[in-house]
């Protein structure tokens, strides 16, 4: 299997080296500039192409770390070309690009997988296992939260503007949006609150989303923007009718400092660490890995990672609005 990656920061990277404990060629990367994609390039020894168009006729696979508002473009364009897409969350930035994007894959009979990482952290797979096995009942209030600080970039910061990115709601809370799903199902309507809402300037952001699911449960979901770098936390609580799991990241995490001058060699996005000896990254790549070459289910299908915008945008509606949202059934917008 070849791949070419298409994007090199910090998840191109991240992506390159858990492809390299595969079976599977990285064949080339593509990034904004030739430039950037040479470091990569002379690591894994491969070529650098000016563009997705030339990258596409050499690889069975396109692994898109790119800026979320060009995943629509280049997911069309890859599918017209009959590969496979494996792409970061979220799959687009709204849930009429993703639509298409779906169709599209459907038409050229190809895999589309998203990148939702956090249904490969062992702790919240095993929370995933535990409710599945009936060992908490069912749940009816589950607590998510995700903190760390702004994205950071040299120059064109593009993940605080939020006509590309959408803000803290579609980049970072989408992890736990469609993690809540996951646990409890689809979602009915969302209601959300960020700080940037009334204060465009402000300098960090702060969003929390209660989600009504379709059986009943409530999530409560919080994503933080305010830390000084390299911190990334996490949490998670889920309360059933015959028990509760909890886990939170700073107990499994050493000493840190969350109030002092942020530390120059954090990387641009903030990325949660995790205690085992396997990257959570590279587990998601060998699954993704193994269901194209087989043939089988991944945890995460495109389905998936529609559902995840659709909530997501709900939430930016209702933050801008005050108002809940309610969401159409699945169903409908998968069709």
């Amino acid at each position: 299997m070849k791949v070419g990656i298409v994007g090199v920061g910090f998840m191109g990277a991240t992506h390159a080296a858990a492809w390299a404990d595969t079976e599977a060629h990285i064949s080339g990367f593509v990034a904004e500039t030739t430039g950037e994609a040479h470091p990569l390039a002379e690591q894994y020894g491969v070529k650098v192409y000016p563009d997705l168009e030339s990258l596409l006729d050499q690889v069975d696979v396109i692994d898109l770390c790119a800026p979320t508002h060009l995943h629509h473009e280049m997911v069309l364009q890859s599918a017209a070309a009959g590969k496979h897409v494996i792409c970061e969350k979220p799959l687009a930035r709204t849930v009429e690009q993703a639509q298409e994007m779906l169709r599209a894959f459907r038409s050229a009979g190809v895999r589309l997988l998203v990148a939702h990482v956090v249904r490969f952290f062992p702790e919240y797979a095993l929370a995933k296992a535990a409710v599945e096995s009936g060992k908490i009942g069912k749940p009816g209030v589950i607590r998510l939260s995700r903190g760390s600080y702004r994205p950071k970039k040299p120059v064109g910061n593009w993940f605080l503007d939020e006509a590309k990115s959408g803000g803290i709601l579609m980049d970072l809370m989408i992890h736990d949006f469609d993690y809540a799903r996951w646990i409890a199902g689809d979602v009915e309507s969302v209601f959300a609150k960020k700080v940037t809402t009334g204060r465009p300037d402000a300098s960090l952001d702060f969003g929390l989303a209660i989600l009504k699911h379709a059986n009943g449960a409530l999530s409560h979901i919080a994503g933080a923007w305010a830390y000084p770098p390299p911190t990334f936390r996490t949490h998670l609580e889920i309360a059933g009718d015959a028990g509760l799991i909890e886990f939170d990241s700073d107990e499994t995490a050493p000493i840190r400092n969350l109030i002092g001058k942020p530390t120059g060699d954090s990387p641009d996005v903030g990325l949660p660490s995790s205690p085992v000896s396997e990257s959570p990254y590279t587990t998601q790549i060998k699954e993704f890995y193994q269901a194209l070459s087989a043939g089988t289910p991944a945890r995460v299908s495109a389905e998936d990672g529609l559902a995840a915008v659709q909530i997501a945008e709900a939430a930016i509606r209702s933050a801008a609005t005050g108002q809940p949202v309610a969401l159409a059934p699945l169903s409908e917008v998968l069709k």
